[in-house]
């Protein structure tokens, strides 16, 4: 498997964490023992860095060099920290537009989804540390390089982000089928944070549960939902068009 991103063995993940590198997914091989892997478990422990434990066969699929029981995603840009990159934007002037992600799981949508934001002005994506899709070669392509152009956020709970971007003045608006209003009677002219939901759940019901409006895209056919990253690229060139 040749992936740039990818890289193994104990003692070259404890030194791509201690230099700061961001650890996408990490596995680990059941019941590893010794002394390094006790230091590497304290060391992903500490850092709060989401780890999986996988047979041995996983791992020996994902590369057949020594991986020592353990193999890691590294991911190829650095992400924002949040409430600093909120602060930013606020300061600057500007009003603000952010794009939550709850629990994208395609890397194809993601990195269509990037591109989409960069184009429309977007200052922010946030996506959570466990359980969304990573930022990897394909992310990469399909953003046409955006990836590294539009600042990305990682945060432990989405609705820790709900909370900040509410006590900051940001209006937060879900895109939800269920919503009775349209993205057409919703005003996206004020600070704004969309929240686009997962491919098969949608947005999760804790977080519907919090968020300032729901809005939904009128439906004319008879499959009863678009496409998330298609989804997404109209709410946003709705945002620009109600600016223009």
């Amino acid at each position: 498997m040749k992936n740039d991103s990818l890289i193994f063995g104990i003692r070259a993940i404890v030194e791509a964490i201690n230099s700061g590198k961001t650890v996408d997914k990490l596995f680990i091989q059941k019941g590893l023992q010794g002394e390094l892997a006790r230091e590497l478990m304290q060391l992903v422990k500490r850092q709060n860095i989401t780890y999986t434990y996988v047979p041995i066969e996983k791992l020996n699929r994902l590369t057949r060099n020594n991986h020592q029981g353990v193999v890691a995603h590294i991911s190829p840009i650095e992400f924002y920290e949040f409430e600093n990159l909120v602060l930013q934007v606020i300061e600057s002037g500007k009003t603000p537009l952010f794009l939550v992600l709850d629990q994208l799981s395609d890397v194809r949508n993601f990195g269509g989804i990037i591109r989409t934001a960069e184009c429309t002005g977007v200052d922010g994506i946030i996506i959570q540390k466990k359980g969304g899709a990573p930022v990897n070669g394909d992310t990469i392509k399909t953003s046409a390089g955006a990836v590294f152009k539009i600042p990305i956020c990682k945060v432990d709970h989405i609705k820790d982000a709900i909370f900040y971007f509410q006590g900051s003045g940001i209006q937060t608006i879900a895109a939800s089928e269920k919503a009775t209003n349209t993205i057409y009677d919703t005003d996206l002219t004020i600070p704004t944070a969309i929240i686009m939901g997962s491919e098969g759940k949608g947005i999760s019901s804790s977080v519907l549960k919090l968020v300032d409006h729901k809005a939904k895209l009128p439906m004319h056919g008879t499959i009863a939902s678009l496409n998330v990253s298609v989804a997404c690229g109209v709410f946003l060139y709705e945002a620009i068009r109600q600016k223009l």
